[in-house]
């Protein structure tokens, strides 16, 4: 089972106040609703491919209007796997259209949030799960990138929900797909704070726990990256070195170089793959004085100097 359907059988067996009910079957129907007229009058249905939302959906129906539905199940024809299930709503459909805001004048049908019916928190939390519930996903916490989304039918509706989503400083972005419109989050924080705002609570300590460990194994990462990074660059330089000792020792004559320089040379020498700071240190043990980071660094390049003059003379 994948992380987003853990999330929203979760959300499926929360408790929920009747305002609540309202505000979320409002966000379901919105999302997933249908409206149709034909010679038996006007109808309102709800698809989805999930058994345990339909069963919700008829729940929260009965339980605010007591009304019986209509549940046609048939097979999916391109995918071949999932029954695809319509609840048709036949009687009250006006009243239920008028109460859970679905209609607009200007709009038309679910084209719009109707804001009195999401006067309290508790309502806006509902709402948000409503539209989860019924279109949405959230890539597993351990996956390559964070991102959850929501899918809605049309831009006026999607445009509301950024709007909804910043109420909650979730920083909800919107873009086109497909003829949808997708609100989505990339931040891993605010994915968090939705599954929390929603009351997805087991889903979100799973996220969390995720979350700690594959940031933990990133900062390994990283700084085991820098540290071979790091080490490529003492090689790189080490080599260098030896290169430009070689060529002092076949070009110039080496009792003329002061003492500075031969304990450079000793040093680098007998410790190939070191770097200044570790040489620092060997430094103290072979001269009985400590030759500082910077100080080694000084006679490296006075070495490179050398051995440019030295090749330079040797070519003319």
């Amino acid at each position: 089972m994948s992380f987003t359907s853990d999330a929203k059988k979760e959300l499926l067996m929360l408790n929920r106040d009747a305002c609540c009910r309202l505000a979320e079957l409002s966000a379901l129907l919105a999302v997933n609703g249908h409206l149709s007229i034909s010679s038996e009058g006007v109808a309102l249905s709800f698809q989805t491919t999930s058994l345990p939302l339909a069963r919700h959906v008829i729940s929260l129906i009965k339980k605010l209007y007591n009304v019986d539905v209509e549940v046609i199940s048939k097979k999916q024809v391109k995918l071949q796997k999932k029954n695809q299930y319509s609840i048709v709503i036949r009687k009250k459909v006006h009243a239920i259209i008028n109460e859970l805001s679905l209609m607009d004048s200007d709009k038309g049908f679910a084209r719009a949030i109707d804001r009195t019916l999401l006067v309290k928190s508790c309502d806006q939390r509902a709402f948000l799960r409503g539209v989860f519930l019924a279109s949405g996903s959230i890539n597993h916490p351990g996956s390559s990138s964070y991102h959850a989304e929501v899918s809605v039918p049309n831009e006026a509706f999607a445009e509301e929900l950024v709007e909804l989503f910043s109420q909650f400083d979730l920083n909800a972005k919107l873009l086109e797909k497909k003829r949808n419109f997708i609100v989505y989050i990339k931040e891993s924080e605010k994915i968090a704070d939705f599954l929390r705002i929603t009351g997805a609570t087991k889903a979100l300590l799973t996220f969390e726990d995720e979350r700690i460990k594959r940031d933990f194994v990133n900062s390994i990462t990283r700084v085991m990256n820098m540290e071979l990074a790091n080490q490529n660059k003492t090689l790189e330089a080490a080599n260098k070195q030896l290169k430009e000792i070689a060529i002092l020792e076949n070009l110039v004559d080496m009792s003329k170089l002061p003492d500075t320089v031969h304990e450079a040379i000793f040093l680098r020498k007998k410790y190939p793959e070191s770097s200044l700071m570790e040489l620092s240190e060997a430094s103290d043990e072979h001269f009985k004085k400590k030759i500082s980071k910077s100080g080694l660094n000084h006679r490296f390049r006075n070495i490179s100097e050398m051995a440019k003059e030295a090749l330079s003379e040797f070519n003319e």
